[in-house]
């Protein structure tokens, strides 16, 4: 049964919004429309509805990852061979924009998750194995996969800690010794979505053999299970937006890691940050589609058909006809430098290609607040009470920017230095 036939099958029909980016339009073929379509369906039909009640509670979306691996969309980057719906990088991220169309923080989350897949999957292939190393890989990874596929296990990605190594600065300060038969790893990840809901953590930590320095080429990749020894997750989660995320912080205290849990070789990972940085935008699609879920509000409320309020239109207004024709300007600009930018997402992308997908990650980190900003003073007093979308909404979009590793403010460092030196140009 395709992914498409599952989910028609039993989940009640309803009028679909129209694809984010156009097949025709955007040259997707019918393999990747079926896949972006499966996932707009989910999110409007399922997600949508449960999304205010995971915003209010602070709660996890469990229910809809159950959705998520009944309809194959779990495994959506593992490859087919392995079971999965075999989705390249492009496929993923227009299919991430659906769902966080609906629901920002199932998006946000399930793009931890992928990554586990995207990472060391189709973007490992990409890069320098020997064949004894990628023997090895492909019989770990598939391990992985297949935990995925026939149990719905549920991989996270806590990656930051406080510091400077999640901006790729220094050397990942969450530290794994080497020891027989794999590794004991000691440290934290602050802000770790999913925390008390993966049945793995996908943690970035550095391998230190006894006497070492710490180096961020030393960088380990590995799949602790939840219920490991020594693994705790500790604090409150009461933010601003992004509150289904429940991105508590993560404590492992001599948690012993076996050799299968390295979701990636040993010096894969580092390999990947320098050959691959389209990996770091992985982030983005969820506030393409928050963007997206601003302006299709306005429009619908000025319209006088958003559910719930009475049907008055206010579309005539000179005032709002100027604000719908701002944010689509707006909408349209961040969408085509993102879709150019996923759509170079390759090993060894050009200086051009980079500073592009930083210029991507800031439109969209940024621009899906202003939309949302806009939105609201556009709707008026009513777009802000809590049983309507758009406040939730807004709240969510803020959040993009601060995100590592590419936060705006990173973006813009790293776009005006990159533009104006060359590799290890100075002015000395």
């Amino acid at each position: 049964m395709t992914v498409q036939a599952s989910l028609t099958s039993d989940i009640d029909r309803l009028d679909l919004d129209g694809p984010m980016f156009d097949p025709t339009a955007f040259g997707l073929n019918d393999e990747q429309a079926e896949i972006i379509t499966s996932a707009r369906e989910l999110g409007q039909r399922v997600f949508a509805v449960r999304a205010p009640t995971y915003d209010r509670d602070a709660q996890f979306p469990t229910e809809n990852y159950r959705d998520l691996h009944r309809t194959g969309l779990l495994g959506i980057a593992i490859p087919k061979r392995n079971g999965g719906l075999g989705a390249d990088y492009k496929t993923y991220a227009l299919a991430a924009a659906e769902v966080g169309r609906y629901c920002g923080a199932t998006a946000l989350t399930w793009n931890m998750h992928v990554c586990s897949t995207l990472w060391s999957g189709p973007l490992a292939d990409d890069l320098e194995m020997d064949a004894t190393t990628r023997a090895e890989h492909e019989r770990r990874r598939a391990m992985h996969y297949k935990r995925i596929i026939e149990n719905g296990a549920v991989y996270s990605q806590p990656f930051s800690e406080g510091g400077a190594a999640a901006a790729g600065g220094v050397a990942f300060g969450t530290e794994a010794k080497p020891v027989k038969g794999g590794w004991i790893v000691n440290g934290k990840k602050i802000f770790a979505s999913l925390a008390g809901h993966a049945d793995y953590y996908g943690v970035l930590c550095t391998e230190v053999a006894e006497g070492e320095k710490a180096s961020r080429r030393n960088t380990l990749y590995l799949a602790i299970p939840a219920n490991t020894g020594g693994v705790s997750v500790v604090g409150d989660w009461d933010p601003l937006g992004m509150r289904g995320t429940v991105s508590r912080t993560l404590l492992f205290k001599d948690a012993f890691v076996p050799e299968d849990g390295a979701l990636m070789p040993r010096g894969v990972y580092f390999q990947a940050a320098m050959r691959w940085p389209h990996m770091f935008l992985t982030l983005s699609p969820t506030y393409v589609g928050l963007a997206q879920a601003a302006y299709d509000f306005t429009v619908r409320y000025l319209r006088g058909e958003v559910p719930g309020t009475p049907p008055v239109k206010r579309r005539m207004y000179p005032t709002k006809q100027v604000a719908v024709a701002q944010m689509q300007i707006k909408l349209e600009q961040m969408k085509a430098i993102w879709f150019q930018a996923v759509n170079e997402a390759r090993a060894n992308p050009s200086k051009e290609q980079v500073l592009r997908a930083y210029a991507a990650q800031y439109s969209a980190m940024e621009g899906a607040n202003e939309i949302a900003t806009l939105a609201i003073r556009t709707c008026g007093g009513q777009a802000m009470l809590k049983s309507l979308p758009l406040e939730r909404i807004y709240r969510d979009s803020r959040c993009g920017s601060l995100m590592l590793p590419w936060t705006a403010e990173l973006c813009l460092d790293r776009i005006g230095r990159e533009a104006l030196y060359e590799t290890g140009e100075s002015d000395d």
